[in-house]
């Protein structure tokens, strides 16, 4: 039978062989922490190769994802649908091992990694979104949710600011059930990191809350076990702090630099087969190991007494079972479109003038007795976000079966963690925070966008409009950031009616993130038609208009709505011909047909005017070079949101002016 050493070396082997096939990769790290993931996938890890979506599965994070060959390897070697021509075609175009693990490409990847401390801070995510879901499912003799999250990670994601956001809130949230592998090499790109990197982890963590085990030998099998072990036991979360050796098996490269992102090479790969007494050649693995490392029968039988255990659930409680099974898949209530849609009636006939952020906590008012997959938060912003609704309860660590996260002041960290929970499957998660503090999180959107999770950034204070806090608080770029983001709908309405259509296209969305841009300052009701109300979700419609061709068009977005009706009003009057067009998301708009857009932005119109009060070059893609924006193109000021409206020049008069120079040019 085949040693653990045997088997941690068919890791070592198939990286080093796909890295130096590719020419491109890094075979260090799943050379340095194949002894602990050998004993961490064969000895504790619950999964079933042949169902990747199992619900009940522990979850695996490889935090320090520039290591993917050894993720590759281990899903290889278990047996799921990654043959041995996927590994050959590493990093490859169109493959499904590319240079980091992305999810959605490899059967059994949980989330995309590879920005260093986002996997870490995904992984706590995981492991709240378990904790919740057991708290809100799990009766007496009834445990349906009882997994764990195990993360590896490396030096750079403990660097990363994002480690202290997560790994501070994971403690304080007792999350016992999340176990991370800290890959103590002593080595990151630089060098050796005690010149850059001398922090007392272990302190560091224990300050946190969590159980800290130390000096825990990474290459000792029986160590890690006792490890795991103890910390399987544990009700806070536990770090196991792993010297390991980077390179592990290369006589000339191990332990130094070299290794970390570079080939080892054809006359070192050779060297380290002696080393390893590894006498098989390039993505060989003799059937013995791969027998050892099968895990398919294993994980059919974990998966067939859960679903046991599931069916002696559904048959006590059937209403909560099929309420699980519903959110697991992602499936919105029966009802939820025919009650938004009338709840956004009400909002018609309402016709209230308020700020769009206070239209955003009717909307979730609304939504929220709906949707108990909900799960909302802020950094630390509730009183000002509006995000707290009537049925909201904190999530703590002695009572997680609540609804609300309290993040504290951790933008970066709340988004990363709010993807973790989309990724772990029942919930919709929601956090907010000021649009100009979008910059924090910004490559957590990103990620999520990436992975077309359904997760809500809810981003208030959206413009020089909340006054005097200043240009330190004021958005100018923000917002054309997000919209050129791929995959995420930005939605910035114009008042409560649009608010609330912009909340439900979100909800129903499940392909993608989106953001939500609401103001601190009222804006005023606008009056629609059906068809116009109907025509909202489809991201920019006509919302004032002349009989025949209009002579110009005014577009605008959020408060600047408002002003541009104003203009049509006045310019109406001087019997000129104008339309003015609504953009609450021009994400949505862009994806309309060709005949919708004409509809809307007729080409043989060229006058146009652009009015929001963001950067301004953004909306010369839809006024074109004849037409004009009215916009930002410096930061703001301190002073109260009028004089920095007019001081800007979105006032009526300037559009007026504005669009003289246009018709009579």
């Amino acid at each position: 039978m085949p040693s653990r050493r045997e088997r941690a070396n068919a890791i070592r082997a198939l990286s080093m062989d796909a890295v130096q096939k590719a020419n491109s990769g890094h075979p260090g790290a799943p050379m340095g922490m194949a002894d602990i993931a050998e004993v961490l996938w064969r000895d504790y890890l619950k999964h079933n190769p042949s169902n990747p979506e199992f619900a009940d599965r522990d979850r695996f994070v490889l935090s320090n994802g520039h290591g993917s060959m050894l993720i590759y390897s281990l899903l290889h070697l278990t047996g799921y649908d990654l043959g041995i021509e996927d590994l050959k075609q590493f990093r490859q175009m169109d493959s499904r091992t590319p240079g980091h693990p992305e999810y959605g490409y490899t059967p059994g990847v949980e989330t995309t990694t590879g920005p260093l401390g986002q996997g870490l801070a995904n992984a706590v995510g995981l492991a709240i979104a378990e904790k919740v879901l057991a708290a809100q499912f799990n009766r007496e003799g009834h445990g349906i949710v009882d997994h764990h999250t195990y993360v590896f990670l490396g030096d750079g994601c403990m660097m990363e600011g994002i480690s202290h956001e997560v790994c501070s809130l994971a403690g304080t949230l007792g999350l016992g059930k999340l176990i991370a592998f800290y890959d103590d090499n002593g080595i990151s790109i630089d060098g050796e990191v005690e010149g850059w990197f001398t922090d007392d982890t272990p302190n560091r963590f224990e300050a946190y809350g969590w159980q800290v085990i130390r000096n825990v030998d990474g290459h000792d099998a029986e160590e890690i076990k006792m490890a795991i072990d103890t910390a399987r036991k544990s009700a806070q979360p536990t770090l196991i702090c792993c010297k390991t050796t980077i390179g592990f098996g290369s006589p000339n490269k191990q332990g130094k630099e070299d290794c970390h992102g570079a080939p080892l090479g054809v006359d070192e790969i050779a060297l380290t087969r002696a080393t390893l007494g590894w006498e098989h050649g390039p993505f060989e693995i003799p059937a013995e190991i791969y027998a050892e490392w099968d895990a398919k029968q294993a994980g059919a039988a974990v998966e067939a007494e859960w679903n046991e255990r599931f069916a002696a659930y559904a048959a006590a409680y059937p209403e909560l079972a099929a309420e699980f099974q519903r959110r697991i898949k992602g499936e919105l209530p029966a009802d939820f479109a025919e009650q938004a849609a009338a709840y956004i009636q009400e909002v018609a006939a309402k016709g209230e003038t308020i700020a769009s952020r206070k239209a955003s906590q009717n909307a979730l008012n609304a939504f929220g007795p709906l949707l108990p997959e909900f799960l909302g938060g802020s950094a630390d912003l509730a009183g000002s976000n509006l995000t707290l609704w009537k049925g909201c309860q904190g999530v703590s660590a002695e009572d997680a079966s609540g609804n609300y996260l309290f993040y504290g002041v951790r933008e970066f960290g709340m988004s990363a963690i709010m993807n973790g929970i989309a990724l772990h499957g029942g919930f919709i998660p929601y956090g907010a925070t000021f649009l100009v503090f979008m910059e924090y999180a910004c490559n957590a959107v990103r990620m999520a966008a990436l992975m077309k999770q359904r997760v809500l950034f809810v981003y208030t204070h959206d413009s020089i409009g909340l006054g005097e806090d200043g240009p330190t608080h004021q958005p100018i770029e923000q917002l054309a950031s997000l919209r050129c983001t791929p995959n995420l709908n930005t939605w910035r309405p114009a008042d409560a009616v649009e608010s609330a259509v912009a909340w439900k296209c979100a909800i129903e969305r499940n392909d993608g993130p989106s953001a939500l841009i609401f103001s601190r300052q009222n804006l005023a009701h606008q009056s629609r038609d059906a068809a116009q109300l109907g025509d909202i979700a489809r991201g920019g419609y006509v919302l004032k208009d002349c009989a025949g061709e209009p002579e110009l068009i005014l577009i605008a977005t959020g408060s600047e709505v408002g002003l541009a009706v104003q203009a049509f009003e006045a310019l109406s009057e001087q019997g000129r011909k104008v339309r003015v067009v609504s953009m609450p998301s021009t994400s949505v708009f862009d994806q309309q047909d060709a005949g919708y857009k004409q509809a809307v932005l007729p080409l043989q119109v060229g006058a146009r005017i652009a009015i929001e009060a963001a950067h301004a070059d953004f909306w010369y893609k839809y006024v074109g070079l004849e037409g004009r924006v009215i916009g930002m193109t410096s930061f703001g000021e301190s002073a109260p949101a009028a004089a920095l409206f007019e001081h800007f020049g979105f006032t009526l008069e300037n559009v007026l002016e504005t669009a003289a120079e246009l018709l009579d040019a």
